[in-house]
């Protein structure tokens, strides 16, 4: 393995666009021999991952078309991380100059938005990196040469696109590559912190810098519906069920309703029959209320149509609840939902920029 990381070091400072015979052997050491080795420790990394065998996967890439400044070869779990552009995953990443070589814990850099994957905002990404390291902390400990960033000298907007992916990362310089032996047991070492970022992922709805699921189930649906066929790419999922859904609402109805009680309103819930939630009286004055509540930092929440036009009638004797962070616990059965901070805006203008079309109804004239 060490060889193999040489030679591609080697043939990075040969590098050109075109698939030339450099090139092209770089192609088949960073698809074929890296990921051949590491397929050798596939049980390994299983049992450091703590995921079934057969859900390892490994894959390398040297560009699409014209050939990459910066090649990689990773490993993931293929039911998490289908794709490199999203998830969490360890990588080989060569540096454009072919100085060195990390073993990154890093992560996609785009996300699955109005049916098609979007580039992360850098500060999103920020966020993920901030979530991930306090659950590896303690397993990080032990090694005194991660590295919180890597620089890639890639001068490509895809390249310095992983920098700010990166969770932690072992460097390798050109000059001074260990043999396999130690190659291997970083590959297990990393595999292990993998492992830790898997188990806290699924024991989260939200990761800060995320997509709010609500959005995610929104937009996937809308695909599904208009029969895409990239709408199951990307291995979102419906995370929500419909009595999770249902104590979320309950969850932030209430702490709604106490809300506008503690002002004085007369609050009657309406959300079983009408366009909105709440419907408050205080004297000669009244209020139509659109209640949201969610597991994420509320930062996008999901309207209908029907809800945005009568807000719009409504205003200004209108307001938006959204209740976000709300903690929902799926250890008992059923689901129950605890928490949240409320936030409110009244009166409550929406403004067509502050709002993302998901899908559109086209009358086909047929």
């Amino acid at each position: 393995m060490d060889e193999l990381l040489s030679e591609v070091l080697d043939l990075q400072q040969l590098w050109q666009a075109e698939n030339t015979d450099p090139m092209k052997r770089r192609g088949v050491v960073v698809r074929t021999d890296i990921r051949d080795w590491l397929r050798e420790h596939a049980e390994d990394l299983a049992i450091a991952m703590e995921i079934p065998l057969d859900d390892v996967g490994v894959e390398g890439s040297d560009g699409a078309g014209q050939k990459a400044v910066v090649a990689w070869t990773r490993v993931y779990s293929k039911s998490r991380t289908p794709s490199a552009t999203n998830g969490w995953y360890i990588v080989y990443l060569f540096s454009g100059d072919g100085k060195r070589v990390y073993l990154s814990l890093n992560q996609g850099t785009t996300e699955w938005s109005g049916g098609e994957f979007k580039a992360r905002e850098l500060a999103d990404l920020k966020k993920r990196v901030d979530w991930a390291r306090p659950r590896i902390d303690q397993a990080a400990d032990k090694r005194s040469d991660l590295l919180p960033s890597i620089h890639l000298s890639s001068g490509t907007k895809l390249g310095k696109g992983y920098e700010p992916g990166n969770v932690v990362a072992i460097e390798y310089q050109r000059d001074a590559i260990p043999n396999s032996d130690v190659l291997s047991e970083d590959l297990l070492f990393m595999a292990r912190l993998l492992g830790r970022i898997y188990k806290a992922a699924e024991a989260t709805l939200y990761i800060p810098g995320d997509l709010p699921v609500e959005v995610r189930e929104a937009t996937q649906s809308a695909a599904t519906t208009a029969n895409r066929r990239s709408a199951r790419k990307g291995g979102q999922g419906f995370l929500l069920t419909a009595a999770e859904r249902g104590a979320i609402e309950k969850r932030s109805v209430l702490l709604a309703a106490e809300h506008f009680k503690a002002q004085g309103w007369t609050v009657k819930d309406v959300g079983a029959t009408k366009s909105y939630d709440l419907e408050l009286k205080r004297g000669d004055e009244k209020l139509h209320v659109e209640v949201k509540g969610t597991t994420s930092d509320g930062s996008q929440v999901i309207l209908t149509r029907a809800e945005v036009e009568w807000q719009r009638k409504f205003a200004p004797d209108n307001a938006l609840v959204v209740v976000h962070s709300i903690k929902l616990d799926r250890t008992v059965e059923p689901a129950t939902a605890t928490g949240g901070v409320l936030h409110c805006t009244s009166p409550w203008t929406i403004e067509d920029e502050s709002l993302t079309v998901i899908s559109y109804i086209h009358r086909t004239g047929l």
